[in-house]
């Protein structure tokens, strides 16, 4: 665990730590990654890929759609969100960029943001789509850590005021030590998965 200020810092500050993260990760044995999900915040991509040359970096599709949703008033949320799921459901990527043109056409009449911020993070959003259907629900979402992640928040809101860092790192340490005895179901379609990275990252997959 690593104790931070704020995720959220200014680009140059959070780039550093995340490269301090990422290199301490390789140090301690972690040779290679090959996709990593992220939820866009400042500096970890390029960290990410200053470490870990040959990772695929995705954009979290459900922080995207999130993200969108917030420009628009509640009675038109549930349209909106069925054109965008268009896009993220789209059987190639050539598809889903026809899918967006046409969400363009529709939308950006109201919210010309969202199509654009789709647009600036293409190449972010898109590679999971190389992926078949049964592969792509283990890569394009972090709401597998976002889970864990509100599990945590319970613990410390029921805390106030913690006297150290110290004492932050062992109570988020003890929770997670509890959270992890009912991790008991594998991830679903992660044997196809598995089989895919083979074949997609030839030479990188360990075979035992």
């Amino acid at each position: 665990m690593w104790v931070a200020r704020s995720e959220g810092a200014a680009s140059d500050i959070a780039s550093l730590f995340w490269l301090g993260v990422l290199t301490e990760l390789k140090n301690r044995g972690v040779a290679d990654l090959f996709i990593c999900c992220v939820d866009g915040l400042s500096g970890f991509e390029e960290a990410i890929e200053a470490v870990y040359p040959q990772t695929i970096v995705q954009l979290c599709i459900v922080h995207m759609v999130r993200n969108s949703l917030r420009f628009v008033q509640w009675k038109l949320r549930e349209a909106v969100a069925q054109d965008l799921k268009a896009i993220y459901r789209a059987a190639t990527v050539e598809e889903a960029e026809l899918e967006l043109v046409r969400f363009a056409e529709q939308w950006d009449g109201r919210y010309p943001t969202i199509s654009r911020s789709w647009q600036r993070h293409w190449d972010r959003i898109t590679p999971f789509l190389a992926y078949p259907p049964e592969i792509r629900k283990v890569i394009y979402t972090t709401n597998a850590i976002e889970s864990v992640n509100r599990q945590l928040r319970k613990v410390l809101k029921t805390r106030g005021a913690l006297p150290s860092d110290e004492a932050l790192v062992k109570l988020l340490y003890l929770a997670t030590e509890k959270l992890t005895k009912r991790w008991t179901m594998p991830i679903r379609d992660w044997k196809g998965a598995l089989n895919r990275f083979a074949i997609e990252f030839e030479g990188r997959v360990p075979l035992h």
